[in-house]
């Protein structure tokens, strides 16, 4: 018997197991909370959990880089930072101390479709936490002291993080090449020049707009008295005025009439990358979770399918990776493989259409789609095993999907995916029209052809 059959029969054997413990173990426990408006708009969500005595906050705006317009792109991650640079009442600075120093954690992100806020803090820490989160929403230090500080340190993240990283082009390209409409097509960490123009009064104008209380969710989970908590939080936030509604983003996205390729020479890459993008439907839809099992299956773990066939049957690739995201809008199914050595970048694309095409042909097996809806369950677990991480998703459900409630839900809707959905969307949308293909070659690789060329070779 070889290895492989006899991973196989192992791997048979525990998902077996594990359907067989998913059928005897009860569901994971709901989450039950309170949600309602103040005057001034902020929605407020508070759960409580009485297992640690500690909660998390988390203010999601209803920002991201998909509400920025040309020549001003980056602000949504600019205010990432800038938020951190004081207010009224809290000095620069003074936000980390704060939280550190009362035994909390803290930090901020950006997405193309939102930004949010937040800290894990002692249940006595209460007050601290709704004082520090609507001190900056309602009288943020923006000046051009601090504006100036936050575009450097912007500015050199991109540096570091994008334009000085190997393959870093390639990441920021595939969507601009994906997508014709704004929103998406740019990059949330934004281009230098835009960041460069921006002027105290874009600034200004941009937190008017968006980080307003009628365009923000406070979720609050863990040890707290709901009563008690939402009284504390007109206290900190009643008063804040709110704004006109922000202008609403069009997320059309026109029809594609191709595939779109584009290759980079980058002078960091010591191999090739193959990055691949198909459009898919938006988040929370039936048609997107299936491609979150797709996903899984051919790109979860050492015995996903393209694992086995692009890294140990083909060697290939010494690592391969798939991700369906699910963004608000036209959302984006990613292929991306590290060559090994030798190993031409043409070949490794047509070995991933091949998985692309079995599935389209065969579908998936019962086994492949237990083992992902296994894989969900635990992440799910996972994640509700803290109240901050649990406080976040449900900030980013209520503004993404105006659904809350889809932190009890999600996991029968993943369970309610089935295997010939999966081929019936991979055959719908994995087609050449939704395809971008980045190309991401070492530089001596064109060195090497230009060399070449002018021997006559």
């Amino acid at each position: 018997m070889t290895n492989w059959h006899r991973c196989g029969m192992l791997l048979g054997g525990l998902l077996i197991a594990a359907q067989m413990v998913r059928a005897e173990e009860p569901k994971l426990p709901r989450v039950d909370f309170t949600d309602q408006k103040l005057a001034n708009g902020l929605r407020v969500i508070i759960a409580a959990d009485r297992t640690a005595p500690v909660y998390g906050i988390a203010v999601t705006y209803n920002v991201g880089s998909r509400n920025e317009r040309p020549g001003r792109t980056g602000f949504a991650h600019l205010f990432e930072h800038m938020m951190f640079e004081g207010s009224k009442n809290v000095g620069k600075g003074e936000h980390f101390i704060l939280i550190f120093n009362n035994g909390g954690n803290m930090n901020g992100t950006t997405t193309e479709d939102r930004t949010n806020y937040f800290e894990e803090l002692p249940k006595n820490q209460l007050d601290l936490g709704l004082f520090l989160e609507s001190d900056r929403m309602r009288s943020l230090n923006v000046n051009q002291s601090n504006l100036d500080n936050q575009r450097n340190a912007v500015q050199e993240e991109r540096r570091l993080g994008e334009d000085n990283q190997p393959y870093g082009h390639a990441f920021l390209d595939i969507d601009n090449l994906a997508y014709d409409n704004f929103a998406y097509k740019h990059s949330t960490i934004g281009e230098m020049s835009d960041l460069n123009a921006a002027s105290v009064d874009d600034v200004k104008e941009f937190f008017r707009i968006y980080y307003a209380p009628n365009n923000a969710v406070l979720t609050l989970v863990g040890d707290l008295d709901p009563a008690e908590t939402i009284e504390k939080v007109k206290k900190y936030f009643g008063d804040i005025p709110r704004q006109p509604p922000p202008p609403p983003v069009d997320m059309i996205e026109p029809p594609h009439y191709g595939e779109r390729r584009e290759t980079i020479h980058d002078p960091l890459a010591r191999t090739p990358m193959v990055l691949m993008g198909y459009h898919i439907p938006p988040g929370n839809t039936p048609d997107n979770r299936a491609f979150h099992v797709l996903a899984n299956v051919l790109g979860q773990g050492q015995s996903s399918r393209l694992y086995q066939h692009l890294v140990k049957d083909k060697q290939y690739a010494t690592q391969v990776f798939v991700q369906a995201d699910d963004r608000r809008g036209p959302s984006m199914l990613y292929f991306y493989a590290f060559l090994r050595p030798g190993v031409k970048p043409e070949d490794c694309e047509a070995a991933i259409r091949d998985e692309v095409v079995a599935v389209q042909k065969d579908g998936i097996t019962t086994e492949e789609l237990e083992k992902a809806r296994v894989q969900f369950l635990r992440s799910q677990i996972q994640t509700r095993q803290s109240d901050l991480y649990t406080a976040i998703l449900i900030g980013q459900y209520a503004v993404f999907f105006n659904d809350p409630d889809l932190i009890n839900t999600v996991v029968d809707k993943f369970d309610a995916v089935t295997a010939d959905q999966v081929k019936e969307v991979a055959q719908k949308y994995l087609v050449p029209e939704e395809l971008a293909v980045v190309m991401d070659l070492p530089a001596a690789t064109q060195r090497k052809a230009g060399q070449a060329h002018k021997e006559g070779k």
